[in-house]
């Protein structure tokens, strides 16, 4: 069964966040992920709040999402995300 990891992400830190970036592809490259969308202008549909980025990623199995999300490597970056951004993040099971 896939897994989708989906992320709504504002950045209040441009180059806090840049960090995270600059590192995030080679990253996450060593894991079996597949970027489906990352959108730079998400459109608000419901609720609240003005999220400046929207990150889909597909993963083949809750395995694999968890040994991408808690390996040292991803860790190591996560916690420019966090504190450059105010995100929610989600895992979803897929069919």
């Amino acid at each position: 069964m896939r897994y989708y990891f989906i992320a709504t992400i504002s950045i209040h830190d441009p180059e806090g966040y840049q960090q995270y970036l600059d590192r995030a592809d080679d990253v996450f490259g060593r894991y079996h992920g597949k970027y489906l969308a990352v959108d730079p202008q998400p459109i608000l549909v419901e609720g609240e709040g003005t999220p400046t980025r929207t990150v889909l990623i597909e993963f083949l199995d809750k395995s694999d999402f968890e040994t991408w999300y808690h390996s040292s490597d991803y860790q190591e970056i996560l916690r420019f995300r966090l504190q450059s951004a105010h995100c929610h993040s989600i895992l979803v099971a897929g069919k």
